[in-house]
């Protein structure tokens, strides 16, 4: 086994050899990233093209409602099946002795409020319960009642009903269908769901993903719960190059080879997400620069790795609807027709997708 092995099944195994509905492309992926930064668009949209047919950006959002999703944290922030809420929650909270949120006067306020009024956006509660500034998670200042309603979503007594200008508005969450599952359960069917989307997964990477992705249930940490479904023959599992991979043991490894296709990848995509396999298998270091300052970007704000058949060869860059699309190149342009050809069909679909301007 190689890194040759390692390139052909990660693209096999994370992008579709054909593009489907958006609704199977959920069920399919289960969980999508999502960015807010538009440069030329967010992640989850990026993300989404290259695996549904016809994808307009803001797709997503359009059908939010239609298509049963959520949002809630995984291993990072964005979409979510109605299946994976159901390993997510009840979340253990870090104050409680039993776990549950520890409701007081102002949290049981803005949760009675919601439910009152079915659908709220945040300026609705500050306009009731005033204003407060109170620092959030990225250290900036956020209204102190928008903190409290992403606080009740993320423990599951509220969920995302939708968006208005890109600013979340909140609902009561339903009550689950079923008592949850055993805490053991739920860490491995979150751990193979995390699997699946990062295969193959060096196990270094994939135990502190999945740790992230369980520790608020309980029960378990992700070292544990990957030992477990080792040992259960779960998840398969070859060394190359003295780093061991790990993947669904039920996913079959492609004999095919990569269609002669460019594509223009979001900096969260599954298949460059993990930078150290990404440099591991594509031989160059890519580094999402958005958050560098401008004078020492080598690559630009938001460059989108570019993969050509299995292998990411350089870098695109574009800022909107109507710019020019840039490209770069780790180790210079192959030099076919069909490359050339391929790269004028992506940019023509990045064009498609972003819409006039």
């Amino acid at each position: 086994m190689s890194s040759a092995w390692l390139r052909a099944n990660a693209v096999s195994w994370s992008l579709p050899q054909t593009p489907g509905t958006l609704a199977g492309a959920l069920a399919d992926m289960e969980f999508v990233q999502a960015d807010p930064i538009r440069a030329p668009a967010r992640a989850q949209d990026l993300i989404l093209r290259q695996r549904v047919r016809g994808y307009r950006a803001g797709d997503l959002d359009r059908h939010y409602r239609e298509l049963g999703i959520d949002e809630d944290m995984v291993y990072a922030y964005g979409y979510i099946v109605p299946r994976l809420r159901s390993l997510l929650h009840p979340r253990r909270h870090p104050r409680a002795t039993n776990g549950a949120y520890p409701h007081d006067t102002r949290s049981a306020e803005v949760l009675e409020f919601v439910r009152e009024r079915g659908v709220v956006h945040p300026r609705e509660l500050q306009e009731h319960f005033g204003h407060r500034g109170v620092v959030n998670a990225w250290g900036g200042t956020s209204s102190a009642t928008t903190v409290l309603l992403e606080e009740l979503h993320r423990y599951g007594l509220l969920r995302v009903a939708d968006r208005v200008s890109g600013v979340r508005r909140y609902e009561p969450a339903p009550a689950p269908a079923e008592p949850a599952a055993a805490p053991g359960e739920r860490r491995r069917a979150l751990a193979l769901r995390i699997a699946r989307t990062l295969a193959p997964a060096a196990e270094s990477t994939l135990t502190a993903t999945v740790n992230r992705a369980v520790r608020p249930i309980g029960g378990g940490t992700g070292s544990a719960t990957i030992r477990e479904l080792r040992t259960s023959g779960e998840l398969a599992g070859r060394t190359v190059d003295g780093v061991r991979y790990l993947w669904p043991a039920d996913l079959v490894p492609t004999d095919r080879p990569a269609p002669a296709r460019v594509r223009f990848l979001a900096p969260f995509d599954p298949l460059v997400w993990d930078r150290k396999r990404f440099g591991a298998i594509w031989g160059w270091d890519y580094r999402f620069e958005a958050y560098t300052p401008a004078a020492k970007r080598i690559r630009g704000y938001y460059a989108m790795p570019m993969l050509w058949r299995d292998r990411v060869i350089g870098w695109a860059t574009c800022t909107g609807p109507g710019s020019e699309v840039e490209v770069g190149f780790a180790d210079g342009a192959p030099a076919s027709k069909a490359f050339a050809t391929a790269l004028d069909a992506e940019i023509a679909r990045l064009r498609a997708f972003l819409g006039p301007k």
